[in-house]
């Protein structure tokens, strides 16, 4: 049971935290397919108690898309417990430290993975976040920095004894990143060392992952974070199949497209016209992903900063489509 403050779901399914894609209009549209957890885009706690304003825009949050995590990283005491305070400002159902990202310049600044180096300055920096906001806490880490220095049973402990409401484990090692297979059977070997919920990350990819996650660890909750980009149907998806053993709705080009322009809609309401459709950009490959002709489709997407322009491409592109299978 993924039980954390107020929220409370049997077997929740996550959109996890990733910069450059959990923004607002892509969680709401993940919510809308089934997501039951959203999380913010991982946000730099350096930025915040400087008030960067561009970073300070990653931390908003409207109602529709509850309940959402605000995740936030940093290597520094002061600036992660500034940064929970102007978090907590925000009122998400709770705020996330991440000590799990292994990009080199997250890293190489003492933040993310780099935690894992010094358990117990992890610990304390935990701590006093945890001690200075009134939401609850939780955290996202990996199974340890490399192969000879896996910890996370230790590390659970350590988190639970200072207060953390939940843990998610992505099951790689740093040095890993993305590569290789993520290993479960930690899950099940944490969950039997602390009793606060346990979430599952790594290596989901599809429903069927997402089914098989929850068969073969009991976790608490799955995270989904590469397995919905270009695909937030796998929310949707992996609901039917956890339900009725099988997958129903058929995503099919015709929903991938609706589906785009729903996510369009949806950032026009919160970001204005132009900023959304210039941001939108950066989703059209993965919505149109395998279809005929769609790098020539993509490139005259690019031209337009009007919604009405590009829904008339993408329109005009589905009755093509359509003439193309009714042909075969």
């Amino acid at each position: 049971m993924f039980k954390v403050g107020k929220v409370e779901i049997n077997k929740a399914i996550i959109l996890a935290p990733m910069e450059d894609v959990t923004d607002i209009s892509f969680r709401l549209i993940c919510r809308e397919l089934g997501a039951d957890v959203v999380y913010t885009e991982f946000v730099n706690s350096e930025g915040l108690v400087r008030s960067n304003e561009r970073t300070h825009n990653k931390l908003k949050i409207i109602d529709t898309e509850r309940p959402v995590g605000i995740q936030i990283y940093g290597g520094n005491i002061g600036s992660m417990v500034g940064a929970a305070r102007i978090a907590e400002k925000e009122n998400p159902e709770l705020i996330d430290i991440n000590a799990g990202c292994w990009v080199k310049n997250v890293v190489g600044n003492g933040a993310g993975s780099a935690l894992l180096k010094d358990i117990p300055f992890l610990q304390q920096l935990v701590k006093e976040v945890v001690d200075s906001v009134s939401l609850p806490v939780t955290v996202k880490t990996r199974l340890g920095w490399d192969n000879n220095s896996i910890k996370i049973i230790d590390v659970a402990k350590s988190l639970e004894d200072v207060g953390v409401r939940a843990l998610t484990i992505h099951c790689r090692t740093r040095v890993m990143g993305h590569k290789g297979d993520a290993d479960w059977s930690w899950i099940k070997k944490v969950k039997q060392a602390v009793s606060i919920p346990i979430i599952l990350n790594g290596n989901v990819l599809t429903a069927d992952d997402v089914v098989r996650a929850f068969n073969e660890t009991d976790a608490d909750g799955v995270m989904i974070a590469r397995g919905a980009i270009g695909n937030p149907w796998i929310f949707l998806e992996a609901k039917e199949l956890m339900k009725k053993g099988f997958i129903s709705t058929k995503v099919d080009e015709e929903m991938k497209i609706k589906t785009c322009l729903r996510h369009l809609e949806l950032a026009i309401d919160v970001k204005g016209e132009r900023r959304a459709v210039l941001e939108h950009r950066k989703f059209y490959s993965g919505y149109l992903k395998g279809m005929h002709h769609a790098s020539k489709i993509r490139n005259e997407l690019m031209e337009y900063l009007e919604y009405k322009l590009v829904r008339n491409v993408l329109l005009r592109y589905l009755d093509e489509l359509k003439k193309i299978e009714f042909t075969f």
